[in-house]
Order: structure tokens, then C-alpha cells, then sequence
């Protein structure tokens, strides 16, 4: 069986694509600092390590309790 290579970088529309994060999101993390971008002449690319760690930032839900209420009882 072939072993899978994992690609080391990623275009800005990979990574909206595997992600499922929208563009403009993307470019507004990248603005603000929090996303690495690093450039390859004209193309912008995100390296496989900044990708896991800007992602790993994401704020958490965390789901709040439901009431008895709520749930009709």
C-alpha cells in the first residue's frame, strides 16, 4: 500500500477547502496576525505547522446546560 504524503503548505484556497473556513475569515486572521503566511514569490502559502496551531486557537464551544424547561418537561 502507498503511504500517504502529507503536503507541507497550503494556497489560501487549499486551505479554505480542507479546513471549511471561508476566505475572507482567512485573510481577516491573516491581517490581524493570528494565521502565518508565508510568501513564495507572489503565491501566499501556509505551512502545514502554522495551519494545526492558528487552528488550535479557535475558541471552543463548550454547550450550556439545558433546563428541564427547555426540553419540554
Amino acid at each position: 500500500m502507498p503511504e500517504q504524503i502529507r503536503k507541507l503548505a497550503y494556497s489560501i484556497a487549499e486551505l479554505t477547502e480542507i479546513s471549511g473556513i471561508g476566505r475572507s475569515f482567512l485573510y481577516e486572521e491573516i491581517k490581524a496576525g493570528r494565521l502565518v503566511v508565508t510568501k513564495a514569490g507572489r503565491r501566499s502559502l501556509v505551512l502545514y505547522d502554522d495551519a494545526l496551531a492558528w487552528l488550535t486557537t479557535l475558541p471552543k464551544l463548550t454547550p450550556t446546560p439545558t433546563s428541564r424547561r427547555d426540553m419540554g418537561v
